[in-house]
């Protein structure tokens, strides 16, 4: 972060531009966190993002364009990050899905109550 601020203050529009990628990627990932609907969606989401800002930094930055390859890598990575623990949210929901246990109809008590 340090030489993020260091190279901006050099040109103050570079600094803008750079926090409006910043705080477009963010909210890009929250609104992707919050369409996950089970755990391990919301999981997956989230560490898919992680995980594709960080490769799509690092190989962005190869080319000069580290923030645009970071932004790139945690969108591709919250979807897929989301369709994996959807996916698994999905097969728990049928492996653990029992049917609702069948009691009958009661039976009437004509006695005493006892007490």
């Amino acid at each position: 972060m340090c030489i993020f601020f260091r190279q901006s203050q050099r040109n103050p529009n570079t600094f803008m531009k750079n926090t409006i990628k910043i705080l477009t990627a963010t909210l890009t990932l929250s609104m992707l966190s919050s369409c996950a609907s089970g755990p391990n969606a919301q999981t997956g989401t989230v560490l898919g993002a992680l995980g594709g800002a960080a490769v799509g930094g690092i190989i962005g930055n190869q080319s000069g364009r580290g923030l645009e390859g970071a932004a790139i890598g945690a969108a591709a990575g919250g979807v897929g990050g989301n369709m994996i623990g959807n996916a698994q949210d999905q097969r728990n929901a049928q492996r653990y899905q029992q049917p609702p246990p069948y009691y009958g109809q009661p039976q009437p008590y004509y006695g005493q109550p006892r007490y």
